[in-house]
């Protein structure tokens, strides 16, 4: 077979089921491979920034690994944004690009496509870069990407391979797929944890991403209920227990919030899957951190006891281990009812119009929908205040923070999960930015919805520049399409809501119909979301 061919075969017996792609000249023998490859759906963006950003929505989503196509060169930087999103959130998704001709890698003769070396621009927003050069290796390198996507920190994974590589025939054994194992943290370590969070007169849990990539949630909540321990989530761990849970605390703004002098009165933070990159909400205390990867364990904070494993794992044995040892503590469900009150009274939390477009989308949208929090005021303010009832259904762009990546996400989950509600909610400024994917959403019938906050500018930098230099605006101020037109030249729905009430029952509307559909809210200057 040809190296294209093997490529094809090798990635469906890895699990990839859709890839999101740009088709291009060097890649011609990897899409006639995937040509026969019926099992494998190919979606068609209109941007590599999209392929990865689709990529990342599937993989969170709960789709399995989300897999990007690109061309070398610009093709490949131009996805560059995803991929580093898809990093900094810990998401495991494939990027499979071109290179240029095997023989004239390294040159820099100025070939078409040609960045010299491009392995060295993506390096640091990938867990594994890997080079194909012969087709009777491709099997074992995507093998390999496959056993790292699926071990240790989840993160990206690109793997090159030039033309001639994919149009080569030989003889190609083909592998069976990566199926590696996820372990706990060593017993000596769960034994040391078991005998701190044991100990503890006032234990608080702070939940992060790596319980919802470890699928732990079922473990979470059930050591949290035996130790009655109080459970806080950063945004990338949202939905790791239920909003509405007993012991839910919700997720912490960093500044006057009540939860800050309730984390100084614990003995005993218990980080499950998060890095603690604000290591000045603790003072003191002791820290017992389950991470998969151990040099996050104790960076950001000195007085750590070390669990180095899968969260799920770990979970589990530590609950074997102090269900024994432990009885059921008394429940703490009074005092974080009357915490949950006093963050809800708190004049922030009321801070209109974003709390009542807030409100109105969670009333619109099922327990199991999908809510993409885009880079504007209502996605800053939701991190907080958004209710989220099940993992896998409040996606950021984590430390990453960037314009343009909330719609083409939201269509990576909508691939990932076709029955679910998605709903994105992003600036004008942001949408801008992949305003194209319409296109592909209408071509592919990929029916998310996505909620358009126009203020005709970059609005958070409007007001932040009015505040602090005495009104002198320079740069922020844009002027869009009509979006409802915009919409309609697409083939996609198009709906405007002048307010919260309308709000909710348009998107009520757009999610009863089987169409992508753009909903639009004009809106003046919006409050600082902080």
């Amino acid at each position: 077979m040809t190296g294209g061919q093997a490529l094809a075969k090798s990635l469906y017996r890895e699990g990839v089921r859709v890839i999101f792609g740009l088709p291009g000249v060097q890649l011609y023998h990897l899409l006639d491979g995937l040509y026969d490859e019926t099992g494998i759906r190919f979606v068609t963006t209109r941007h590599e920034q999209a392929t990865t950003y689709m990529a990342d929505g599937y993989s969170r989503a709960g789709g399995g690994i989300g897999t990007a196509l690109v061309v070398p060169g610009p093709g490949l930087q131009n996805a560059s944004a995803g991929i580093g999103t898809a990093y900094s959130a810990s998401s495991p998704i494939l990027v499979v690009s071109g290179q240029i001709e095997r023989d004239l890698i390294g040159f820099d003769r100025g070939m078409l496509h040609e960045v010299n070396d491009q392995m060295d621009t993506i390096r640091p927003v990938t867990k594994r870069a890997s080079r194909i050069l012969k087709p009777q290796d491709v099997p074992a390198i995507v093998h390999e990407a496959f056993n790292q996507l699926k071990t240790g920190r989840p993160r990206p994974v690109e793997i090159e391979i030039p033309p001639e590589t994919l149009a080569e025939e030989a003889d190609i054994e083909l592998l069976e797929p990566a199926n590696p194992t996820r372990p706990a943290a060593r017993t000596e370590q769960i034994e040391a944890g078991a005998e701190v969070l044991g100990n503890a007169n006032k234990l608080i849990i702070l939940a992060g991403g790596g319980v919802i990539s470890s699928e732990a949630s079922e473990a979470l909540q059930t050591l949290a209920e035996h130790l009655q321990a109080p459970v806080l989530m950063t945004s990338e761990g949202k939905g790791s227990i239920s909003d509405r849970h007993a012991l839910s605390l919700g997720t912490m703004r960093l500044r006057q919030d009540p939860l800050i002098d309730y984390i100084a009165k614990t003995d005993v933070v218990f980080a499950v899957g998060t890095r603690l990159a604000t290591p000045q909400i603790l003072s003191g205390q002791t820290v017992v951190q389950i991470d998969v990867d151990e040099a996050e364990v104790g960076r950001n904070y000195e007085k750590t006891v070390a669990l180095v494993g899968d969260a799920k794992a770990t979970l589990e044995a530590l609950y074997t281990k102090l269900s024994g040892t432990v009885p059921p503590q008394a429940s703490r469900a009074d005092e974080v009812v009357a915490l949950r009150q006093e963050r809800r009274e708190h004049e922030h939390a009321r801070r209109e119009p974003l709390a009542g477009f807030l409100k109105a989308i969670r009333n619109a949208m099922p327990d199991d929908g999908v809510f993409i929090s885009g880079m504007t005021q209502v996605g800053y303010y939701s991190r907080p205040y958004f209710p989220i009832y099940e993992p896998r259904t409040f996606l950021t762009s984590s430390y990453f923070g960037n314009l343009g990546y909330a719609y083409p996400t939201a269509l990576g989950a909508k691939v990932a999960r076709p029955d679910a509600a998605v709903v994105a909610v992003s600036g004008d400024g942001g949408f801008m930015f992949n305003s194209q994917e319409l296109s592909t959403a209408v071509s592919h019938k990929i029916n998310a919805v996505v909620i358009v906050f126009n203020d005709n500018a970059y609005g958070n930098v409007m007001r932040d520049q009015r505040d602090r230099f005495n009104g002198r605006v320079y740069g922020p101020e844009l002027h869009n399409p009509d979006f409802m037109k915009l919409a309609e030249a697409y083939g996609a729905r198009g709906a405007r809501a002048l307010n919260a009430e309308e709000l909710e029952a348009k998107l009520k509307e757009a999610l009863a119909t089987e169409a992508p559909t753009l909903l639009e809210v004009p809106v003046g200057p919006m409050p600082y979301p902080y």
